[in-house]
């Protein structure tokens, strides 16, 4: 069996879903996971913080509105009346709950609940729309079996039991859709993976099911050499490792989220990338196997705050370093980069809702220096810390004002720290310096 996995651009409109209909008619059965239709989950967000704010009359009016995008889009999905009254019913009880929602009590519940509506919206207008194709198809709902832990992970084997029960209780399906991103909590309440969690959810139910391939289609095709949104020419790459991919999905390249290669690497089942705008294009192949040295690829995060602290007993300052991470533990503040002296350490972290009393309390035995606006510039490629050539980066770089250096802690990433303002600079001058000159195999 294989999983497919939609974004939100891919089921936005009438023409794509047409697109989906055709990349998804094959021979293969196959679970089908979907995202939100696209501007949906951001009218959702916006939606809950009205109700938040207590500004009940603009929530009102963005549902409305939302409402009346939806009527558009099954009026123009749906030819067959029978269906598109069905549809119609649903997508209007949405709103009707919706409307009512907003007159309740704010919570983190009431807000993952609205924010729940889009997925189950795009996946129950595309499975009648299939059904009116032709297509043997079923529902999954995923608040059936999507479920995490106390610690937000994945319950693996709560999902699988409820995965394959709900399977064995429908009738055979050539095509199972459903929901990706939301999910239930470990107290049964609805939560969700967070932005761009279709892409978890879809290699979460691949491991499961052990499938064949999890593909995730979306607007562009595969991963590229460096981030299209900022520089010119750059290329798609037709194979990565596991570890490449992870290692560019967590430092920013925004076409697949972060943990989304976790569940696979484990069971080694193949994972693609595709443009759904452009089927026949070869995309990029995540396996466990790696194809040639050097870099391939260039990411870039941002919303980066660089902290530096230093020692106030100055020489072997025993425990220093243990001191340090309990605090980012306590406050459960993941750090990015990290470099160390022997009186100071300099690090990055990304999450700044603690920041404050991480800095409180990194002050009652140390010199603490803050700095935020700053960016991590990624260079990615198989054993790229022994590559001859990589020492040249230096040189390409050297107007670049480069804050900090991770070299050495993988062998396939070196992370460079610079000012935001940079940014667009650093990724530029890589482009035409390191993808233009540099003798290394890019596949």
């Amino acid at each position: 069996m294989l999983v497919y996995k939609f974004g939100g651009t891919s089921v936005g409109s009438v023409v794509n879903m047409n697109h989906v209909k055709d990349i998804i008619n094959t021979k293969n059965q196959k679970i089908v996971v979907l995202s939100a239709m696209s501007g949906t989950t951001n009218a959702l967000v916006a939606i809950s913080e009205n109700i938040a704010a207590g500004d009940i009359n603009a929530a009102k009016e963005q549902i409305n509105h939302l409402n009346d995008t939806y009527n558009a889009a099954v009026y123009n999905l749906l030819h067959e009346a029978s269906l598109r009254q069905e549809v119609s019913n649903y997508v209007n009880g949405i709103f009707k709950n919706l409307h009512q929602a907003a007159t309740r009590n704010f919570n983190t519940q009431l807000h993952n609940s609205i924010l729940a509506n889009g997925e189950l919206l795009s996946t129950f207008m595309f499975s009648r729309f299939l059904l009116q194709e032709g297509f043997n198809v079923a529902v999954l709902p995923a608040l059936d079996f999507m479920r995490v832990d106390r610690n937000n992970e994945p319950d693996n084997f709560y999902i699988k039991q409820n995965l394959y029960r709900l399977i064995d209780s429908l009738p055979a399906a050539d095509i199972y859709i459903t929901q990706g991103f939301i999910s239930l909590d470990a107290d049964g309440a609805i939560t969700n993976l967070q932005r761009g969690g279709s892409d978890y959810t879809a290699t979460i139910i691949g491991a499961a099911i052990e499938a064949d391939e999890v593909q995730i289609w979306t607007d562009i095709d595969g991963f590229h050499n460096n981030d299209p949104r900022f520089v010119n020419d750059t290329k798609a790459l037709s194979h990565l490792s596991y570890d490449e991919a992870a290692e560019l999905a967590y430092f920013g390249a925004k076409i697949l989220h972060p943990q989304t290669v976790m569940p696979v690497r484990r069971l080694d089942i193949p994972l693609r990338l595709k443009n759904t705008m452009a089927p026949e294009a070869h995309g990029t192949l995540i396996t466990n196997q790696t194809r040639g040295e050097g870099i391939k690829a260039v990411a870039a995060k941002d919303g980066i705050t660089a902290i530096k602290i230093k020692s106030v007993r100055m020489l072997l300052a025993h425990g220093f370093l243990k001191k340090i991470f309990e605090i980012f533990e306590t406050y459960e503040t993941a750090i990015d980069m990290i470099t160390t002296s022997e009186i100071a350490v300099s690090l990055t972290i990304d999450d700044t809702r603690n920041l404050e009393i991480i800095v409180s309390e990194l002050q009652k035995f140390a010199e603490v220096e803050v700095e935020d606006y700053m960016s991590i510039v990624c260079l990615v490629g198989n054993q790229i810390i022994y590559h001859p050539d990589t020492p040249e980066l230096f040189q390409v770089l050297q107007d670049v004002t480069i804050r900090m250096i991770a070299y050495g802690g993988s062998n396939n990433n070196i992370s460079l720290l610079v000012n935001t303002s940079d940014k667009l600079e650093t990724l530029q001058k890589l482009q035409r310096y390191v993808f233009k000159g540099y003798s290394v195999l890019v596949e």
